[in-house]
C-alpha cells in the first residue's frame, strides 16, 4: 500500500505548477492540484492574458495616430464596453478549456484552499490530502496602501474587468501596472491622474526610455504627481478624493492600487511545518526546496531577486518537473530574463542595463534604428535600441523603446542566451524588411564576429 494519496502536490494552478503538473503526470507520477480560486492562476484569468487583450485596441490607435496625416485620415475611438465584453468572451473561458485539459491527462483537481498539517500533508476542501513532495505556487496579490479609505481603491483584478469606463481615473503607484493601465484608459478617452510617493517611475528600467515614456504620458494629457505620499480616500457624494501628506487633492471616480505585490503564504499555516518566508516571498535554496526536505516553491510567490514573470515561474516549473522526475540534480540555472513593459510605446530589456554596464568594462551602443528606418517601424522615428557588449564583444544587455520592443527583445535574449557571434547568425535568411533584420544589420559592427 501506498503511504502517501500522491507522489507530488502542487498548491496554486498557475503557470508555476501547471507546466510540471503535466509532465510528471506524463512521467508516471500520481499527482493533484490544489486551487481556491480559478485554475490556471493570476496570468491566464486576471492578469496578462486580459492586460493585452485590452492593451490591443489602444496600440492600434497608438499606432494609427504615427500615420495621421500621412494617409489616414479620420478617427478611432474604443467603445470601452463592447472591448469589455470581447474580453470577457475571450479570457473567460479559458481556466474551463484549462481544467478540462488537466483532467483529461489524468491530474485530479480540488477545489479548496491549502492548510498544511504536517510536512506532507495539507488539509483543503474538508479533508486530508498527502503527497510525498509538495510544491507551493501560489502566486502573489496586489498590495494596497493601509490608509483611511483602502476600501475603496481597486486593484488590478477589478480593473481588468470594470464593465464602464468612470470619466476620470487615478493611479497610485507609477510602476508597471499604474502605467500601463494608465496609458490604456487615455487611449479610451479617460482623464487619469498618477501620483506616486518616490521621485520618478519604474526604478531599474533604462531611465532616458523611463522619462520619454512619462513625457509621452504628460503631452497625452495625463497628470504624474512625484514625491506625492497618499494619505486618505474618501467619498465626497459620488465622487472621491484623493489627499496627499503634502496637501494635493484628487478630485476622481475610480481609484487603482498599484503600489506593489506580496506573496499568498498567509492562509497556508507555514509556520506548522517550519517553512521559512518573509515579506518577500518563500526562502528556496538553489534546487527550489524550503528549508524543509520534499517542499518546494516555485513561481511568484519565491523570495528572490530575479524578474517575478510569468516566463520565470514556467521556468521554474520545468525544472521542478525534471527534478522530481529525477532527469537531473543540478541546481537551477536561470538564463538571462527578458521583461517589457506595456505602455504606447513599449520598453523591453533584458540582461546588462547601461546602468550596470556604467561600474563595469563594457561597451555601450545606442541604435537609433526607427529614425533610420521609417519604413521598416511603421513611422516610429523615436524607436531606439541600448546594446552593451563585454569585453569580447559579445552581446550581453539590451534595452529598446519602441512598438515592437518586445519581438526584438526576443531575439537580443537569443543573441544573449546562445552568445552567437556575427558569423552564426549569418547563418539564418532572415525575412525582409523587418524590424529584426534592420536592428541586426545595425549592431553587427560591434558584435563579435566568429
Amino acid at each position: 500500500m501506498t503511504k502517501y494519496d500522491y507522489d507530488v502536490m502542487f498548491i496554486g494552478s498557475g503557470h508555476a505548477n501547471w507546466h510540471a503538473a503535466l509532465a510528471l503526470k506524463k512521467a508516471g507520477k500520481r499527482v493533484v492540484l490544489i486551487e481556491k480560486d480559478l485554475i490556471a492562476g493570476t496570468c491566464t484569468n486576471y492578469g496578462c492574458n486580459a492586460k493585452i487583450l485590452l492593451d490591443g485596441a489602444a496600440d492600434v490607435l497608438h499606432q494609427a495616430a504615427a500615420y495621421q496625416g500621412k494617409g489616414i485620415t479620420g478617427e478611432l475611438k474604443i467603445d470601452w464596453s463592447a472591448l469589455m465584453a470581447y474580453k470577457q468572451k475571450t479570457i473567460n473561458p479559458l481556466h474551463l478549456l484549462l481544467e478540462q485539459q488537466f483532467k483529461a491527462a489524468g491530474i485530479e483537481i480540488v477545489n479548496g484552499t491549502a492548510e498544511f498539517v504536517d510536512q506532507h500533508t495539507v488539509t483543503a476542501a474538508g479533508k486530508n490530502i498527502s503527497a510525498q513532495d509538495i510544491i507551493i505556487g501560489t502566486g502573489q496579490r496586489p498590495s494596497i496602501l493601509p490608509i483611511p479609505g483602502k476600501e475603496l481603491m481597486h486593484d488590478s483584478r477589478d480593473f481588468l474587468d470594470l464593465p464602464e469606463l468612470p470619466k476620470h481615473l487615478t493611479f497610485i503607484g507609477a510602476g508597471i501596472v499604474s502605467l500601463e493601465f494608465a496609458m490604456l484608459v487615455r487611449a479610451a478617452g479617460a482623464q487619469v491622474t498618477v501620483i506616486e510617493f518616490a521621485d520618478t517611475a519604474l526604478r531599474g528600467v533604462e531611465e532616458k526610455y523611463v522619462e520619454q515614456i512619462l513625457q509621452r504620458m504628460r503631452d497625452l494629457g495625463i497628470e504624474l504627481h512625484f514625491n506625492e505620499a497618499v494619505q486618505s480616500v474618501v467619498k465626497q457624494d459620488s465622487r472621491l478624493v484623493v489627499t496627499t501628506a503634502n496637501g494635493l487633492k484628487v478630485t476622481t471616480d475610480y481609484v487603482v492600487a498599484g503600489t506593489g505585490r506580496i506573496p499568498n503564504v498567509e492562509e497556508l499555516a507555514l509556520d506548522k511545518v517550519g517553512v521559512k518566508f518573509d515579506k518577500t516571498g518563500i526562502l528556496v535554496d538553489d534546487h527550489l526546496q524550503t528549508n524543509v526536505e520534499h517542499i518546494y516553491a516555485s513561481g511568484d510567490v519565491i523570495a528572490k531577486r530575479i524578474p517575478k514573470l510569468t516566463p520565470t515561474a514556467t521556468f521554474e516549473s520545468n525544472y521542478l518537473a525534471a527534478l522530481l522526475a529525477g532527469q537531473t540534480t543540478a541546481p537551477i540555472q536561470y538564463p538571462v530574463v527578458a521583461s517589457v513593459i506595456f505602455t504606447l510605446p513599449r520598453i523591453a530589456q533584458v540582461g546588462v542595463t547601461s546602468a550596470q554596464a556604467a561600474a563595469e568594462d563594457y561597451q555601450v551602443v545606442t541604435i537609433p534604428y526607427g529614425a533610420r528606418l521609417r519604413f521598416q517601424t511603421k513611422n516610429e522615428p523615436a524607436a531606439e535600441a541600448t546594446l552593451i557588449f563585454d569585453q569580447e564583444h559579445y552581446l550581453v544587455g539590451a534595452s529598446v523603446y519602441g512598438d515592437e520592443a518586445p519581438e526584438l527583445i526576443n531575439f537580443l535574449t537569443m543573441i544573449i542566451s546562445q552568445k552567437l557571434t556575427l558569423n552564426k547568425l549569418n547563418q539564418a535568411v532572415f525575412a525582409f524588411p523587418s524590424q529584426t533584420i534592420g536592428l541586426l544589420s545595425m549592431l553587427s559592427p560591434y558584435l563579435k564576429q566568429i
